[in-house]
């Protein structure tokens, strides 16, 4: 028997009211009668089952019941997906000319500002390179006045054309080398000002090219860091957004503009609102399509980059009969409904009936009940309603 069992249900609970079950049913079989099927087997019949309570056992259970209730519920697309970072709120940190860290790797979480130091690379490198662009800058001052003084001779017709002419290649060739070692320092972190006074430095410094917080922090003291090493991820909590996969099915009823209503994973309530700004092109592999969504609040201290959430598209309303969700019970893979047809001296009887699950919005769910069921004059248990279904499954078994 695969029976599902709500594990809220205390054991202790289940078993009390097992024994007085049991009990009343030796007592008063006129009012603790259960319907058996007609065919011996193992498991709860997906035919109709009833079973009665004494007051004790409803109060010791903590029963209670409602009514089925015409509500306004409205025809939804179901998305799930992540929260994600817009391309311009992330950003990758590497040392670009490799080197030894010489420096401490921050936490993950840790708040840094754009251009606030990272971290200090060293590389013997960086002493070739300085020493060669102050050598080029001294250099280039000297063929910058020879340049100049054979530029006024040749206007004179004192020199030669083919004289001037190296001059000038050279001083061009020197200045193209001297810009490209000013990109090379910028692209390591060295600092120029520090340059033009002479001091030279073995290290360099890695800058946050933008503000947000560490999200992996892979340095430590002493490691070697090649050009293609992630040291550090940055991400900005405040381009953060929505990244929903809808089915390729629904993609007709989906449109830019149309609000989303979300929760995270572990929520129910999809009391969070977005809107979609950006609906993708095409599907992938799973024949799903990108939907992204700006969040209306954008100052929810609660959501973070990577959350899983779940959500849904208003495309519509119409008046169903509702429960509220928890009052669903499963057997054997179908949904069931516990009614309670009788109150008396005696006791309560309820009995088990199958129905078909609708839609589900803010903790009720939509219901086809069964043929001949009055749907406003049925009381349905609410809370607790497996605690009835494992008595029932125990009695038959006692049978």
């Amino acid at each position: 028997m695969n029976l599902v069992f709500n594990k809220h249900i205390p054991v202790a609970l289940v078993a009390l009211l097992f024994l007085s079950a049991c009990g009343s049913k030796q007592s008063e079989k006129n009012t603790a009668a259960v319907e058996t099927a007609a065919d011996s087997t193992d498991t709860v019949s997906t035919a109709a089952k009833q079973i009665t309570f004494s007051s004790a056992q409803y109060q010791l259970a903590g029963i209670e019941t409602g009514t089925i209730e015409m509500r306004n519920l409205s025809n939804i697309i179901k998305l799930n997906g992540v929260i994600d970072v817009e391309p311009k709120g992330t950003a990758t940190v590497s040392a670009p000319l490799g080197g030894y860290i010489k420096t401490a790797g921050l936490l993950p979480g840790q708040a840094v500002k754009k251009g606030q130091v990272l971290a200090t690379i060293e590389n013997p490198d960086f002493i070739t390179m300085q020493q060669e662009y102050l050598e080029s800058k001294g250099r280039l001052q000297f063929l910058e006045q020879e340049y100049q003084r054979q530029q006024k001779l040749r206007e004179e017709d004192v020199n030669s054309a083919k004289t001037f002419q190296q001059v000038a290649s050279d001083y061009k060739v020197l200045q193209a080398r001297i810009n490209g070692i000013e990109q090379q320092l910028a692209l390591a972190g060295i600092s120029r000002s520090a340059l033009q006074i002479g001091k030279i430095t073995r290290t360099a410094n890695l800058y946050a090219p933008i503000s947000g917080y560490i999200k992996t922090s892979n340095v430590n003291i002493g490691k070697y860091a090649t050009p293609t090493d992630v040291l550090f991820e940055i991400i900005n909590k405040n381009d953060l957004h929505l990244a929903l996969n809808a089915f390729e099915k629904d993609l007709g009823k989906i449109q830019v503009g149309q609000t989303v209503r979300f929760s995270l994973a572990k929520e129910n309530n999809f009391n969070r609102t977005a809107k979609i700004f950006l609906i993708g092109q095409s599907t992938g592999d799973d024949r799903m399509v990108p939907v992204h969504c700006h969040f209306v609040n954008q100052k929810d201290p609660d959501l973070l980059p990577g959350m899983y959430v779940k959500a849904w598209i208003e495309t519509g309303s119409e008046k169903q009969y509702a429960i509220p969700s928890e009052a669903i019970v499963q057997l054997e893979g179908n949904d069931f409904l516990i009614f309670q047809t009788e109150q008396s001296s005696n006791g309560y009887t309820f009995r088990l009936e199958q129905v078909k699950k609708g839609i589900e919005q803010e903790g009720y769910t939509a219901i086809t009940l069964p043929e001949g069921v009055n749907a406003e004059n049925t009381k349905v248990v609410v809370k607790n309603a497996y605690a009835i279904l494992s008595a029932l499954k125990n009695s038959e078994e006692e049978e």
